[in-house]
Parts: C-alpha cells; sequence; structure tokens
C-alpha cells in the first residue's frame, strides 16, 4: 500500500478532548475520527487492526466447536419485557418507538389525551443480546440431542453511557464478540467454561500483550463465578491483586484478605463508655494519637482502634435492612464483601444526615454498641480482639473496651476489608500479592437459568421430560482490546503495535521518492515483501524531509521500519530498525524478505515464550 493513496492525516498536536494514551495517539495516527460524544469513525488503520483481532478470536472459538451468527442491532421490547430487563437495566438502553407506535400515540394526543412517550417505546438499541439468543434458541432446539451448543457473534453494540470518556475505551458504540453457551445440566456448563476460560487465554496470548484473568464479583448478574479478562497497564481502570507464587489473581473487590491475628491488648476491661474525649477530630490515625489517659499517655495503638459503617440493603423480594461493618482501625471496608456476605440485592451506605440521626453522633464518632435492628459483622482480624476502642454515639467521644463478642450479642465474623499489596496469598500460603492496574477487555460468566427459566428455553431430556438450559454467556470488547494494546505499548514517540495487530508489518521510508534510483529500490522491496506474504506500508510522499517520514513511522509504531535513502544506497544498503528495540541492521536491499522474515520470528518467539503475561 503507498501511502500518498492512504487515507491518513496524522497530527502534531494533541486533540483537546483525548483523555487517554490510546485516544490520544490513535487520534494524532489519523486511526479514528470523533463523530459524536462516544461514538468514533474507524479509518483504515484502525480497521485493520480491528480486523485482525476479529479473525483471531473467530479461529480460537472455532477450535472449540463455537459457531457464528449475526443477530440485529434494534430489538423488540417484548424480548426485554419478558426477561424483566426493560424496566430494570437503565438510562444505558436507548429505547425508542417506530412509526408504528409514533402514529398511535399521535392518534390519542388527536383526541385529547397526553400519553407519556415513553409508554410507546417498542425497540431499542442493543447493548447486549441474551434475550435475541434465548429466543433462537427456544424456537430451534428441542432435544437433549442437540445439546451443548455454543453461539457466538461479533456485532456492534450500543450503551448509553451517561458520561463516555477515553476514546474506544468507554464509548456509547463499540464492537464486542459476544457468546451464549446452552446446556442440559449445570455439570456441562461448567465445563464450557472452562473451554471459554483457555480459549481466550489463547486469544490473548496470540495477540501479544500482557493479560490477567481476574476472579471477579459477579455483580447484579448473580451466578456461582466469573473471570474477568484485563489487559495489564498503569491507565487502567480496575485495581487487580495477584499473587508472586501462585495463578491466583482478583479484582480488589473480590480479592480474599487474610485474617490477620487479633493484636494482645490485655485482660478484657468491662466497656468503659465515653472514656476517650476527642473533640473535632475524625481522622483515625489523630483519633489514635489522641486517645491518651494514665495507661496510654501516648495515646493507642490504630490496631487497637476499631472503624464502624452503617449501610442499608435492600433484597430481592424488596425488603431492607440496616447492616453495620466493623473494621479494625487501619482497615478500609470493601462493601462488596459486605454485600455478598448478607445477599443484598442493592447496598448503600446510608446517608449522613440520616445515620447521624440514627446514631445521634457526628460522622467520626459514630460506634456499634447499643444500636437497635442493626445485623453487625465484624471483621475477621478482630476475631478474639478485646479492649478495642469505638465511636460512643455522641459527638467528641469514644469508648474504650470494646469485646465484639460481649458487646455486640449475634454478630457475625467475615472477611470485609479490602485485601492490600503485600498481604500473604489466601491461597497458597507462600506468595504475597502484587498491585496492577487492569483494563477489563473480556468476561466469561455462567448464567445459570436466569434467562432459560424467565423465557422459557427449555429442552427435552432423555425421558422426555421439559428442563430449562442452563446457560453461560462470554463477552470480548473487540474496540477496547485494540485500544486497550495500545495503552499498554506505547513510548513518547507513538505506538508500538504488537505483531498480529499491527496495522501493516513493514513500513518502507523511501527518503527521496523523486530520485529513480531510490523509488526503484523502494518498490523492489516492497514487492519483495508482499511476495513472502508481509502487509507493507511503502511511505512514498514526495516533498517531506527525512525527519518529519521518521516522526510518522514512529507515531504509527508498525514493528519494522525498512529505510531507503541515497546515502545507504551508495554503500548497496537500507536499513532495518525494530520499532520496539530501537536496534538497527543494515542489509543489502535483495535481503530485506529473510531478514524480516527472521526478525519476525524473533519476534513471535519472543511472544510465545512471554506467554502474553
Amino acid at each position: 500500500m503507498k501511502q500518498s493513496k492512504l487515507l491518513i492525516q496524522t497530527l502534531r498536536e494533541t486533540p483537546r478532548d483525548a483523555d487517554v494514551v490510546s485516544q490520544q495517539l490513535m487520534m494524532r495516527a489519523g486511526m479514528i475520527q470523533k463523530v459524536a460524544a462516544g461514538i468514533y469513525s474507524y479509518l483504515p488503520l484502525a480497521f485493520r487492526s480491528i480486523r485482525k483481532f476479529e479473525e483471531i478470536v473467530r479461529e480460537e472459538l472455532a477450535k472449540d466447536g463455537c459457531q457464528e451468527l449475526l443477530m440485529p442491532a434494534v430489538l423488540p421490547a417484548e424480548l426485554w419485557q419478558e426477561s424483566g430487563r426493560w424496566k430494570f437495566y437503565g438510562d444505558e438502553l436507548l429505547r425508542f418507538c417506530d412509526r408504528k407506535a409514533k402514529a398511535e400515540m399521535a392518534e390519542r394526543r388527536a383526541r385529547g389525551e397526553k400519553p407519556d412517550e415513553r409508554e410507546f417505546y417498542n425497540f431499542c438499541l442493543g447493548p447486549t443480546h441474551e434475550e435475541v439468543i434465548t429466543d433462537i434458541v427456544r424456537k430451534n432446539v428441542r432435544s437433549y440431542k442437540q445439546l451443548p451448543m455454543n453461539l457466538f457473534q461479533i456485532q456492534t453494540k450500543f450503551r448509553d453511557e451517561r458520561r463516555p470518556r477515553f476514546g474506544l475505551m468507554r464509548g456509547r458504540e463499540f464492537t464486542m464478540k459476544d457468546a451464549y453457551s446452552f446446556h442440559a445440566d449445570d455439570a456441562c456448563a461448567d465445563r464450557e467454561y472452562w473451554a471459554m476460560f483457555n480459549a481466550y487465554k489463547r486469544i490473548y496470548s496470540r495477540l501479544g500483550v500482557k493479560f490477567r484473568p481476574v476472579e471477579a464479583d459477579s455483580g447484579a448478574i448473580g451466578g456461582s463465578f466469573t473471570h474477568e479478562f484485563h489487559v495489564l497497564a498503569g491507565s487502567g481502570e480496575d485495581a487487580i491483586l495477584s499473587c508472586d507464587a501462585c495463578d491466583y489473581t482478583s479484582n480488589i473487590e473480590k480479592t480474599e484478605a487474610p485474617v490477620l491475628r487479633a493484636g494482645e491488648h490485655g485482660i478484657a476491661f468491662e466497656l468503659k463508655k465515653d472514656h476517650f474525649r476527642t473533640p473535632g477530630v475524625v481522622g483515625q490515625v489523630e483519633q489514635a494519637e489522641g486517645m491518651i489517659d494514665a495507661d496510654h499517655p501516648k495515646g493507642m495503638p490504630i490496631t487497637q482502634t476499631s472503624k464502624f459503617f452503617l449501610y442499608r440493603v435492600t433484597f430481592a423480594d424488596g425488603t431492607t435492612k440496616l447492616v453495620g461493618a466493623v473494621l479494625r482501625g487501619d482497615h478500609e471496608v470493601n462493601p462488596v464483601k459486605v454485600k455478598n456476605f448478607v445477599g443484598a440485592a442493592e447496598m448503600e451506605m446510608m446517608p449522613l444526615e440520616e445515620a447521624e440521626a440514627f446514631t445521634g453522633a457526628k460522622s467520626g464518632f459514630m460506634g456499634p454498641v447499643g444500636l437497635k435492628d442493626v445485623q453487625m459483622l465484624v471483621d475477621g482480624s478482630l476475631e478474639g480482639a478485646v479492649n478495642l476502642t469505638c465511636g460512643a454515639n455522641r459527638t467528641d467521644y469514644h469508648h474504650f473496651g470494646l469485646d465484639p463478642v460481649r458487646d455486640l450479642p449475634g454478630c457475625a465474623y467475615a472477611d470485609l476489608r479490602m485485601a492490600t499489596e503485600g498481604d500473604a496469598c489466601t491461597r497458597c500460603g507462600k506468595g504475597h500479592y502484587q498491585a496492577f492496574r487492569g483494563i477489563e477487555v473480556g468476561q466469561v460468566f455462567k448464567l445459570g437459568l436466569k434467562y432459560s427459566k424467565s423465557m422459557g428455553c427449555t429442552f427435552l431430556d432423555e425421558q422426555g421430560k421439559e428442563n430449562p438450559m442452563v446457560m453461560g454467556c462470554y463477552g470480548i470488547g473487540i474496540t477496547r482490546t485494540v485500544a486497550a494494546a495500545v495503552e499498554q505499548n506505547y513510548d513518547a514517540d507513538g505506538i508500538i503495535w504488537p505483531w498480529p495487530i499491527a496495522p501493516y508489518q513493514v513500513h518502507i521510508v523511501c527518503l527521496d521518492p523523486a530520485n529513480p534510483e531510490v523509488s526503484g529500490v523502494a518498490s523492489q522491496v516492497e514487492q519483495d515483501l508482499e511476495k513472502a506474504g508481509f502487509e507493507v506500508l511503502h511511505d512514498d510522499r514526495e516533498g517531506m524531509s527525512p525527519g518529519a517520514k521518521f516522526k510518522d513511522a514512529d507515531l504509527l509504531g508498525f514493528p519494522l521500519r525498512l529505510t531507503v535513502g541515497a546515502k545507504g544506497l551508495k554503500d548497496g544498503i537500507v536499513e532495518l530498525r525494530d520499532r520496539r528495540t530501537k536496534e538497527v541492521l543494515k542489509l543489502k536491499p535483495e535481503a530485506a524478505a529473510a531478514e524480516v522474515a527472521a526478525a519476525r520470528d524473533r519476534i513471535m518467539q519472543e511472544l510465545e515464550a512471554a506467554g502474553g503475561r
């Protein structure tokens, strides 16, 4: 491909509305162009990378017998109403009405009525396709002999994000691979789950990025287990903890925190109410330092203090109750663990004004003792602890001598705290957690019976009995992954594409296209490389300085750059430069194809040795 014919306009300056590295570099490199908030056109270079990643996905899923289909982007409300999600999905679901519904609405208005337009919304733009795929399967699969079945599509999705940002990382329109599997029983669904888990590992290993499969919280969808796949990058939105001695890796919301031994705080005292007065001091460290008495002239150690959090939880049946969480003063609460322990559908921190009215104290002085109708949870690291401090539910005061077992009757101990870097691994007991930032690019998930039961997706077993199918779902953000690869692979000069998804593999830079000898050699090398199976972009643009061409080449970031210039040709050589290592090899033009093949093999061997990690 001649660069003079390519649809591309590189930029020297970073666009003002570009927030993250991938967005900045892809816009500067002429790969994407913003159409509206969260909506982008994929120009030729970006589109080539996207298509390459799609093919990797297709090839790996084919190995596990997955079948590709394509579902519509516009979905009828009826299907979403069957599953119950039409009402509860939220504002990210872009709902609208067709001309038939609009005509009916106009008729009612003509009769003097004032109908709510929302009543006539009868379609949506699909953000995900569980309902449609369930409808397809229930109409086409009847016998256990047809199961298991795994169906996938690669399709444009739309989610009306409240704050679209970060380019392709959190857009409103995006390309996604979504797969759905159907099974006769849980055991079969579990086997498919792990088959897809391993397929995802192969996909991201082939992609050429550092990644981690991460144990994650299943959230509102429910289900027994789920894993997210994260590309590691300093700009990642998600915090990940990974053991340095075993494979245990999880989202920080899910990470198991090791139970720490309770401190030795002497023989248990009776609870001394309002023992410490720390007026106006709400910070945990400052409070501990201010808790001074005859036995503690330098204040209390923070490990002998406690924190208290008050939540309002809502269950699936609509009932609510208050839940309190007590933790050591130097630990942070993990709300997801609290929510999961009590089995709540939703949970929120009790609003400050309500909490102050309920406890009778300002924030910083609330405590667990004496509160009625509150389910009390205590973090496992306080099991066996005595002589703790806690808020007195009286502003400016703290109790001393808290013994959770004695003073919080009926309390339950659980892992409630946020695990941190350096904590001992709870799985192997040998390693310690290391912290990473990650960009979620894929997820495997066991759905169970959520959609098959509500939508009547059943099969007949060997005895002729009708049963609901067990389902799994498996998503990969195609465009998000390509952007994540850029977030991980760049330097001060531009993108450094991994070989498997580079728009082109070799960038020939002809320094003097007007010179017949130079342009002739560049064209011959281009032909040789293409004949050898390499994808080549030939910078044949006239009237540009070598420096400008090199800057563009670094910005575009293809794995190999081959420079052809009059000065080098005097000695019968051209230069091959590795974008990642910046190593330069001088070679004869006729040896270019062989040397590029050797460089490719080296790059791929390094990738294979790294295992994608």
